[in-house]
């Protein structure tokens, strides 16, 4: 996990952050709050309070008059600011910072940070271009998975799992990879996956199979280690479903989907809730593996298609200089 320091994180999607409610989040070992004031400014500090420890994500915020806000401690009700200063009971000054901010990058309604390290790899322009070309329809999939960094990109990147782990919700019969391109830290999979056609009851229980043709067309553009992103195109709509990847601990990772549409049918926008809630199935369904699995067993069988668990084993053991 060390290792992975100097790589961009994306901690959460404004949209994520509602005004003065602290958010708890990890990253690499180290608990922060985070939280966005009335004026939109986003701030985190690390969550142990300087006095006995308390989680200051269980606190509250305390507006300031010029609309910036505070978080208090649930303990004993100490605020620090954006900077990490307090005022002590009994004193009119300020301290000096008590709690070092976590440096974030906000790029519109994206928070990004870098953890306290050295950037090595550059946050790429992709997000920023899909947020400004495309309808952003809503967060999915956010879960906390007691699994290593490594084990869950290797299964974000294992092309065979579809009619394995989602077998019962795409019912796809095949894999076919039709083209594997490796950009060193980045990479390009195109993918060719014949399904089943649904019946009509499973159309009526889940109408998102409606966006989903007769053979899946998918194009996954990765960054390692951080996100990965699966352009879809049809008759319907345009989808960009955006996957963000976070190394909370040794052996916990966070996952987060956030989704994009351009439509080209009205039926697309009747689609929104129901593809929000078809990727928190996928994502629920691969968490559910990852639980279910021995991670570091020895891998003896080799299958087809596993060009990007290959990309993802070679990346992992070379960053940041993979090439």
């Amino acid at each position: 996990m060390k290792h992975l320091q100097g790589s961009p994180w994306l901690l959460a999607h404004r949209s994520m952050l509602k005004p003065n409610q602290p958010k708890k989040f990890s990253l690499f070992g180290q608990d922060y709050v985070l939280w966005q004031d009335l004026q939109g400014t986003i701030a985190a500090l690390p969550n142990a309070c300087p006095h006995m420890g308390a989680m200051l994500s269980e606190g509250w915020c305390v507006t300031q008059p010029q609309g910036s806000s505070r978080i208090a401690c649930p303990f004993h009700a100490l605020e620090f600011d954006h900077q990490g200063c307090t005022i002590l009971p009994g004193s009119s000054k300020q301290t000096k910072s008590l709690l070092p901010p976590l440096e974030l990058i906000i790029q519109g309604d994206l928070i990004w940070t870098y953890g306290g390290y050295e950037p090595k790899v550059p946050i790429p322009e992709l997000m920023n271009e899909i947020a400004s070309e495309y309808e952003f329809i809503g967060v999915t999939g956010e879960r906390s998975i007691p699994t290593d960094i490594l084990s869950l990109l290797l299964n974000m990147h294992d092309y065979n799992h579809q009619n394995g782990t989602h077998r019962e919700l795409f019912e796809i019969e095949e894999v076919q990879v039709k083209q594997f391109i490796d950009e060193g830290l980045h990479s390009h999979a195109y993918l060719a996956q014949p399904r089943k056609q649904p019946t009509m009851r499973e159309i009526l229980k889940n109408p998102a199979q409606l966006a989903l043709p007769k053979v899946l067309e998918a194009h996954l553009e990765n960054y390692f280690p951080f996100m990965g992103v699966m352009h879809g195109d049809n008759k319907i709509l345009s989808l960009k479903e955006c996957h963000f990847y976070l190394p909370e601990f040794a052996n916990r990772s966070r996952i987060f989907v956030l989704m994009y549409m351009q439509a080209h049918s009205p039926i697309a926008h009747l689609l929104k809730r129901n593809l929000l809630k078809l990727i928190d199935v996928v994502v629920e369904q691969d968490a559910r593996i990852l639980s279910q699995i021995y991670p570091h067993t020895t891998q003896r069988i080799r299958l087809n298609n596993e060009a990007g668990m290959d990309w993802v084993r070679r990346s992992f053991e070379q960053f940041p200089s993979a090439r």
